[in-house]
């Protein structure tokens, strides 16, 4: 099994950045990909970003495209979603996962934090 932790979260204004972390322990050698999702109340929870964890590559949802960026630490086993020029609707609760198949296939994520708030202020 793979457990995944957030933090990060956080009140900010509208313009302003946060950075959310997640560290994952347990099998990490299982991890292929790691991502951020994010949910508001009402709404499913949709794909913000991901990295592969044996490449370089990097996802992002178009809503969020030049203003989050994702990277990671392979040594500690954490990833990182640094977010600028926040939007109120970027409000939500975003979750970390992590999964053992590519890390663009999104229905492959089957290990989940349990979610941090961020919420971001006009």
């Amino acid at each position: 099994q793979v457990q995944v932790v957030e933090s990060g979260g956080g009140f900010v204004q509208a313009g302003g950045s946060l950075r959310l972390s997640c560290a994952a322990s347990g099998r990490t050698f299982s991890i292929y990909g790691m991502g951020w999702f994010r949910q508001t109340p009402g709404k499913e929870r949709e794909f913000v970003s991901a990295i592969s964890w044996l490449d370089p590559n990097t996802y992002y949802a178009d809503s969020v495209k030049g203003r989050f960026s994702i990277s990671r630490d392979k040594d500690k086993n954490t990833v990182y979603l640094q977010m600028n020029s926040l939007k109120t609707e970027d409000t939500a609760v975003y979750y970390c996962a992590a999964t053992r198949y590519d890390a663009d296939y999104i229905r492959g994520y089957g290990y989940w934090g349990q979610g941090t708030q961020v919420t971001v202020s006009p």
